[in-house]
């Protein structure tokens, strides 16, 4: 993970808290701060100590069952800068009705969509007015906005207070902001490997987005790095033959046939905004499409390109896949020409300089 991937939270923070007769309390809540530029000149100490009580919410429940037994869902998207100034946020109508998804499939109060995204278009307009935000710069251009930065809003649920297993029936639901950069580092190698540790079963919470399912993920990714590639790429818990995920991304295969397949959802993989929007684009630009279960030994022998998709990792390229002490190697390490293509045409359409045909972005005003 880049360094620019790091919590500096911005001032205003929203916060619901679902009540007993099925209704929403909403707040926003200033956190301490100066402007930007009052902070940049702070000293490392007093700078650190600043944003470390932005980062922290004393006021809710420290033992809980979030906390305790990872009892909680989250989200993530981003608005990102456009060159007359303003700022768009990405699909966010999609993350609100995943979130909502993923607190039934919890067993707890479902945070209505249609409070997501005025929730989320609110904490990035007030934090912009203070000039929490990045602004457009056109040599990002010059890369497919591989170097660009955006606003990286995070919302997550968070239980009352308990000890003992229990059911949330009283969840909040918080969001936040901080700028962010690049997730993977663009000077360092892109390789994967795959891995025999499971990330999700069958009947189980993988199609979630769950705090507890980041565990395993995180802990098989440090582990691949550690040997020098980028990414774990893990199989089907059943028959260990099947691709489902990258560490915390979905994962495509161009095939020498042409047609660009990903694993289908099912239970076990996550449903990611961009995977959908990948597949839409590609649709659009005359490639076929497929959604489907693909084996490990498929895409070795018929791969020609392998890309990730996820919010913070946009569209990014798999130079190879190590499975078993093979190595297949995909446009000799290089970005395939579809992968750029569909790299290059979300950004755009993100940052502004594509047409967005479909109605994704949403104005920050």
């Amino acid at each position: 993970m880049a360094a620019e991937f790091a919590l500096a939270m911005h001032p205003w923070t929203y916060r619901a808290q679902y009540q007993n007769d099925g209704s929403w309390t909403e707040e926003f809540v200033e956190k301490p701060h100066r402007s930007p530029a009052e902070e940049t000149a702070m000293s490392p100490a007093d700078r650190a100590a600043l944003i470390g009580s932005r980062n922290s919410f004393p006021e809710l429940p420290l033992v809980n069952y979030t906390t305790q037994y990872g009892m909680g869902c989250f989200e993530g998207l981003k608005a990102y800068p456009q060159a007359d100034g303003a700022l768009k946020i990405f699909r966010p109508d999609e993350n609100g009705k995943r979130m909502a998804r993923s607190m039934e499939g919890l067993v707890m109060p479902a945070y209505p969509a249609d409070l997501f995204v005025p929730a989320a278009v609110e904490i990035v307009r007030r934090n912009q007015e203070l000039g929490f935000a990045p602004a457009y710069d056109a040599v990002w251009e010059q890369n497919d906005f591989v170097t660009g930065r955006s606003v990286y809003i995070r919302p997550f649920s968070y239980t009352e207070a308990g000890i003992g297993l229990n059911l949330s029936a009283r969840p909040w639901v918080i969001m936040i902001g901080t700028e962010v950069g690049s997730y993977f580092d663009p000077d360092a190698s892109s390789r994967a490997t795959t891995t025999d540790k499971v990330r999700a079963t069958p009947g189980g919470t993988g199609w979630i987005k769950c705090d507890a399912n980041y565990v395993i993920s995180t802990l098989t990714k440090k582990a691949a790095q550690k040997e020098g590639y980028m990414e774990a790429i893990f199989l089907d818990a059943t028959e260990q033959r099947y691709v489902e995920e990258g560490s915390a991304c979905n994962i495509f295969f161009l095939l020498d046939s042409g047609i660009l397949v990903t694993p289908s959802l099912e239970d076990t993989v996550l449903a990611g905004i961009n995977r959908g929007s990948v597949i839409e684009l590609a649709r659009k630009k005359g490639v076929p499409a497929e959604e489907r279960r693909i084996s490990i030994d498929e895409v070795m022998e018929s791969a020609v390109e392998c890309f990730l998709t996820g919010t913070a990792a946009g569209v990014s390229y798999i130079e190879s896949i190590t499975h078993n002490g093979k190595t297949t190697v995909f446009r000799d390490g290089k970005i395939g020409d579809l992968t750029r293509e569909l790299a290059s045409t979300l950004k755009g359409i993100q940052y502004g300089t594509v047409e967005d045909t479909f109605g994704w972005m949403v104005p920050v005003e």
